[in-house]
């Protein structure tokens, strides 16, 4: 059972900071083009701070390596 959980975690975790990279790029693809006060661009950064969040939270819990 807790090597199941484990794999999961590490699955989700890598699924989160891959998420959290896409999003970057995205955001600056758009910024390049000049385009950050277009709604695409705000809705990237609001998500990039939900998935930064999950990313605090796991190190806070010393869950990932700073």
């Amino acid at each position: 059972m807790d090597e199941k959980r484990l794999e999961q975690f590490e699955k989700m975790l890598a699924a989160v900071r891959k998420e959290y990279e896409n999003i970057v790029r995205q955001m600056e693809e758009l910024k390049e083009k000049g385009k950050i006060k277009s709604v695409t661009y705000q809705q990237l950064m609001t998500r990039k701070l939900t998935y930064q969040n999950m990313l605090s939270m796991y190190e806070l819990y010393d869950l990932v390596e700073k």
